[in-house]
């Protein structure tokens, strides 16, 4: 009979198995950890929760407080750096007019006179390089930088702008195939240029921020037109609370109104600048200057800075405020309770006493007052 049934015999066995021990269908399903029974009780996940970041938000404001004497990358790296102490940094802006991005810094014109200088005594083999310019795209050595910036722009120049054109024309899925076929040589071509070809506007302030994750912002070259955009775009953050910390770049007093309301949301304010005694470091929770940031000493006090943020925190959940809600509450319920004794006073609902017995109580007291003497009662004798 189980030969001829094979099939059968085995679905109404398995049936039984999974009847008699559902664990074991179970188990098929389910995955355990190996540091686990399965006969505990008890099953729960080994991995601790993780605990949730602050949001921190930078707003730059590049009219005011640009970084003329330091690289913009390097400025932008550790001020991203000093800021990530205070939890994660989700939003990175920067404002500023054309003025802003065209402006060359007294220093990088002082570079760029050393530069010129050093390659014209080179050319006229005066100078010898210790060691050969490289291109960085191609791998060439030359012992002049005049023949590496020529051979730059004459090769590599030329095939960026082709790739470019390429993408440009195209539409659609060849465009997409294009950009995914060109990207690593288009990078490698932007690292090399940053290197060797002079910016044609300003010191490459926007490119530099960019690369260093900053969403930058030009605005219309009307007085206060930065400061209003970004005085805007932090009360919206604000609004929508996307931040918990503020971390503002300036020296402009006219942020102090924005400060406070920030402090009045409970939102944690830090401001990066160079003057010692401004109307925003009075305001802020928290100051620092760029020599700060950049020496990386921003970065060692801020920890202590944060403790002590935790430490008014915890103080100003323990402290007393009154509430006139929940005061009002209270006493509505005070007064209920009252109003509800009384009227089991009123109903004789006391438990040991029935009304008989109060009614014989009341005739008692009724006979005479407690102060009138009853001459009729004999002497006790």
């Amino acid at each position: 009979m189980y030969l001829k049934f094979p099939i059968l015999f085995y679905s109404v066995r398995y049936t039984q198995l999974n009847i008699r021990s559902p664990d074991l269908r179970l188990f098929r399903y389910c995955h355990f950890d190996s540091k686990l029974d399965l006969d505990s009780s008890n099953l729960t996940p080994t991995a601790n929760p993780r605990k949730p970041h602050n949001s921190v938000a930078i707003f730059w404001d590049l009219d005011n407080k640009p970084p003329n004497s330091f690289p913009p990358y390097e400025a932008a790296f550790k001020l991203k750096k000093a800021a990530s102490s205070f939890g994660f940094v989700k939003y990175m802006v920067a404002y500023a007019n054309r003025h802003a991005f065209s402006y060359v810094p007294h220093v990088v014109k002082e570079q760029r006179k050393e530069r010129k200088l050093l390659n014209h005594l080179e050319k006229k083999g005066v100078i010898k390089p210790v060691e050969p310019y490289l291109c960085r795209v191609c791998g060439r050595r030359f012992y002049n930088n005049e023949k590496l910036i020529n051979h730059f722009k004459q090769i590599h120049e030329r095939e960026q702008q082709k790739r470019l054109n390429q993408i440009e024309s195209a539409r659609g899925k060849r465009r997409v195939n294009l950009v995914a076929k060109y990207a690593m040589k288009m990078q490698k071509y932007k690292n090399a240029a940053r290197d060797v070809l002079t910016p044609k506007v300003g010191y490459g302030l926007a490119d530099e921020l960019k690369r260093a994750g900053f969403w930058v912002t030009t605005v219309s070259d009307k007085p206060q037109a930065a400061d209003v955009a970004l005085r805007e775009h932090i009360v919206d953050m604000m609004d929508k609370r996307r931040a918990e910390c503020l971390v503002l770049v300036s020296d402009d007093s006219d942020f102090v109104g924005v400060l406070k309301e920030a402090k009045l949301r409970c939102v944690k304010t830090v401001v990066v600048g160079d003057i010692n005694d401004g109307a925003l470091k009075r305001v802020a929770d928290a100051e620092f200057s760029w020599q700060e940031i950049l020496m990386g000493k921003a970065k060692k006090e801020a920890v202590s800075v944060v403790g002590k943020w935790k430490d008014r925190d915890i103080l100003k959940k323990l402290e007393w405020t009154y509430n006139p809600e929940e005061q009002k509450k209270f006493v509505v319920n005070a007064f209920n309770d009252y109003n509800s004794d009384n009227d089991e006073i009123d109903n004789g609902d006391f438990d040991g006493f029935s009304d008989e017995n109060g009614a014989n109580c009341m005739q008692k007291e009724a006979v005479g007052a407690w102060w009138e003497l009853n001459s009729e009662t004999e002497p006790i004798s």
